[in-house]
């Protein structure tokens, strides 16, 4: 049986280096990371609705990629969906001012962080995010820092 204590985060990145880093990286600190299954979503071969009702993580690192107003609109149908109600989220993407200005300030993140990134900044946020959602009770997510 699995460690009730231990946080669950799900990667959601295109870059198989990528999801592989940040896996390392979180489960140094005794997460447990969960590949998004990018490629697997994209081809119709796995329901992301069903991974996230699988593994109902803590926190997720999704990816937005360009076409970015595409991906940023498929990004909030799956953010509506109830196993992600109190889930903290980080965002990355290639262009962070072009995502920027095309959601505002109301993406339900806690951070958008654009590249080049340093993972441990990914990592960091992931951490501050759980443990705020955890510290504040009913209140899901805070908004965009910075």
């Amino acid at each position: 049986m699995a460690n009730a204590s231990i946080k669950t985060v799900m990667v959601f990145n295109a870059s198989d280096d990528t999801v592989e880093m940040l896996r390392a990286l979180l489960t140094q600190l005794e997460y447990r990371a969960i590949d998004g299954e990018v490629d697997q979503i994209k081809s119709g071969d796995a329901n992301l609705i069903e991974l996230v009702e699988k593994y109902r993580p803590d926190a997720i690192i999704w990816d937005i990629a360009p076409p970015y107003d595409k991906n940023w609109n498929f990004f909030q149908l799956v953010r509506a969906a109830r196993p992600l109600e109190r889930c903290a989220i980080v965002l990355t993407t290639t262009h962070k001012r072009h995502l920027d200005s095309l959601i505002g300030r109301d993406s339900g993140a806690i951070e958008i962080i654009g590249k080049p990134y340093d993972l441990q900044v990914i990592v960091d946020a992931v951490v501050r995010g759980i443990e705020d959602r955890d510290s504040e009770g009913p209140r899901a997510i805070k908004q965009i820092r910075g």
